[in-house]
C-alpha cells in the first residue's frame, strides 16, 4: 500500500505555483485588487446600496482570473478531454483544492465564492451525464464561454434538508401546439440568480408528497416573466448571491425537462458527492492553514519574556487540531480514490456514507482551527487584520449548506445500522440466534466483513 503521491501530481502542483506566481499573483496586486482581501474584504466586495450584492469590479476580477486559468490549460482541469479538460480525478481534485485552501485568502481560490483557478463546475458534468444532446451542446460550452450560468433551485422556504415534500408543482399544459409544463412555486438559497441565465429548477410532477420519485427538473429561462427574486438574504459572510425566488405560471416547454422526467434526484446526489468531497478538502486546507499560522505567531510571540508555545494551553490544542488533520486527510484521499473507481449511483449506494464522513467532519474541523487561531492571536486575531474571521464565518455556512452536518450524520448512521448501503442485507437476515446476548459475544460471523477488509461488500 503506497501513500506517496504521484509524481505526476506533485509536478502539477509545482505548475500551478508557478501560474500563480505569474499570472494571479499580479492581478490580484494591480490596481488595489487587494482590497477584496485584506481587511478591506468585506466592504470592497459588497454592494450595500443594491441589496448586498456583490460588486461588479469584484466578479469581473475573478472572471478574468478565470480566463488566464483557461488560456492556460488549468480552468477545466477535471473535465473530460473532450470538452477540453483533462480528465482530472477526485483523488487529484481533493489533493490540489487542500493545497491552494492552505495558501491562506487569495485571487487563485477563494472559497467564499468557490473560485478557483481550477474549476469544480460540477454542472458541466451533469449536462455531460443527464442533458440532451441538444442541451450538452448549449450549455457545457456556453458555461465556460459565459454565456450560460445555471443556478439551482431545490431547497424551498417550508422544506429545506427533505426534497421529498417540495411544494413546487409542474403540471401539463400545451401552448400553440407544444406540449410543456405549468410551474408554480418558490425557491431559497438559489445562489447566484442575479447573473444566471437559467434555473435548474426542481418541481415535482406526479406521485405524493414525500415520494422521492416524481420529481423533475427543469431548465427555466431566468428571464421568464414569472421569475422574480423576491428578496436577497443577507447572510454571515457578505455579499449575498442568495435570493429567495418566486415562479408563478413559469411554462416551459417538454425540452427544458432536465434528466429522466419524474426522477430527478439523483441529479442532485451527482451535484452533491463531488462537491462535498472536494469542499471537505477546501476545508482541510483552510484548517491546516489556520493551524500553521497559529504555530509560527505562537512561536514568535513572547508574553512574560517566553515563546507562547511554551504553554500547554496553546500546544494541546494545536496537537490535537494537527492529529485530526492527519487522520481526515487519509479518509479524504482514501474516499475520493474509491469514488473514481467506481459511476454515480455506485458511489450513492455504497460510500455516500464516508463522502458524509469527510464532509462534515472538514467543515466542522475548520471553524474549531479558526476559532482557536482566533484565540491564540488574541486581538489581532480577531480584527480583520487576520483572514481567521472570514474563513470562520465562510466555513460555517458549509455546517449547514451541501447537506447540513446534522443530515449528514443521519446519513452515516443509516449505513453503519444497515438501513441503507451496503449492509441492508446482512442485518436484513440478522436473528436473535446470530448474537448470544447472554455474553454478548457473536455466534455466527457478519457476512461480507471483517476487521482487515480492504473492498466493500457489494451493495444489496
Amino acid at each position: 500500500m503506497d501513500f506517496n503521491l504521484p509524481q505526476a501530481l506533485l509536478d502539477y502542483l509545482k505548475e500551478l505555483d508557478a501560474f500563480i506566481e505569474k499570472e494571479i499573483r499580479p492581478l490580484e496586486e494591480q490596481d488595489d485588487n487587494i482590497r477584496f482581501f485584506d481587511h478591506r474584504r468585506e466592504w470592497a466586495r459588497t454592494d450595500f446600496e443594491n441589496g448586498g450584492l456583490p460588486r461588479h469590479e469584484w466578479e469581473e476580477l475573478m472572471r478574468e482570473a478565470k480566463r488566464r486559468a483557461d488560456k492556460a490549460g488549468h480552468l477545466r482541469f477535471a473535465m473530460d478531454p473532450k470538452f477540453g479538460g483533462k480528465g482530472g480525478s477526485n483523488l487529484w481534485m481533493t489533493v490540489i483544492r487542500e493545497y491552494m485552501a492552505a495558501k491562506g485568502l487569495g485571487l487563485h481560490y477563494d472559497q467564499q465564492t468557490e473560485h478557483s483557478i481550477v474549476a469544480n463546475n460540477p454542472f458541466a458534468k451533469m449536462f455531460d451525464d443527464f442533458g440532451t444532446p441538444e442541451q450538452r451542446a448549449e450549455f457545457i460550452q456556453g458555461m465556460f464561454d459565459g454565456t450560460r450560468r445555471v443556478t439551482f433551485g431545490l431547497t424551498e422556504p417550508y422544506h429545506g434538508s427533505d426534497a421529498t415534500h417540495m411544494e413546487t408543482r409542474a403540471v401539463r399544459e400545451s401552448r400553440d401546439g407544444v406540449d410543456g409544463w405549468l410551474i408554480n412555486g418558490e425557491k431559497m438559497w438559489t445562489t447566484g440568480m442575479h447573473v444566471a441565465t437559467h434555473c435548474a429548477l426542481f418541481a415535482r410532477t406526479s406521485g405524493n408528497d414525500g415520494d422521492a420519485r416524481g420529481i423533475s427538473c427543469f431548465l427555466v429561462p431566468a428571464d421568464n416573466p414569472g421569475v422574480k427574486v423576491e428578496e436577497y438574504l443577507w447572510t454571515f459572510n457578505m455579499p449575498t448571491d442568495h435570493p429567495r425566488v418566486s415562479f408563478t405560471n413559469v411554462w416551459v416547454p417538454d425540452s427544458a425537462i432536465f434528466g429522466p422526467p419524474d426522477n430527478g434526484l439523483p441529479l442532485a446526489q451527482s451535484f452533491v458527492h463531488e462537491n462535498r468531497i472536494r469542499q471537505a478538502a477546501s476545508s482541510l486546507g483552510s484548517a491546516v492553514y489556520c493551524i500553521e499560522e497559529s504555530v509560527r505567531y505562537a512561536r514568535l510571540r513572547k508574553p512574560f519574556g517566553e515563546e507562547l508555545a511554551r504553554n500547554q494551553a496553546i500546544q494541546f490544542p494545536l496537537a490535537e487540531l494537527a492529529t485530526q488533520c492527519e487522520m481526515l486527510r487519509l479518509l479524504i484521499r482514501k474516499t475520493a480514490w474509491e469514488m473514481d473507481q467506481m459511476t454515480h449511483p455506485e458511489v450513492e449506494k455504497r460510500i455516500s456514507d464516508k463522502v458524509s464522513m469527510c464532509n462534515y467532519w472538514a467543515n466542522r474541523l475548520c471553524c474549531e482551527a479558526a476559532d482557536r487561531a482566533i484565540q491564540i492571536h488574541g486581538g489581532i486575531g480577531y480584527s480583520r487584520h487576520k483572514p481567521f474571521e472570514h474563513i470562520y464565518r465562510h466555513h460555517r455556512r458549509y455546517r449547514i449548506t451541501e447537506g447540513t452536518e446534522e443530515i449528514q450524520i443521519r446519513k452515516v448512521a443509516a449505513f453503519l445500522l444497515g438501513y441503507l448501503g451496503p449492509r441492508r442485507r446482512e442485518f436484513a437476515e440478522l436473528t436473535y440466534d446470530d448474537v448470544d446476548y447472554r455474553t454478548q459475544s457473536q455466534i455466527r460471523p457478519r457476512s461480507g466483513w471483517q476487521v482487515i477488509a480492504t473492498t466493500r461488500p457489494e451493495a444489496g
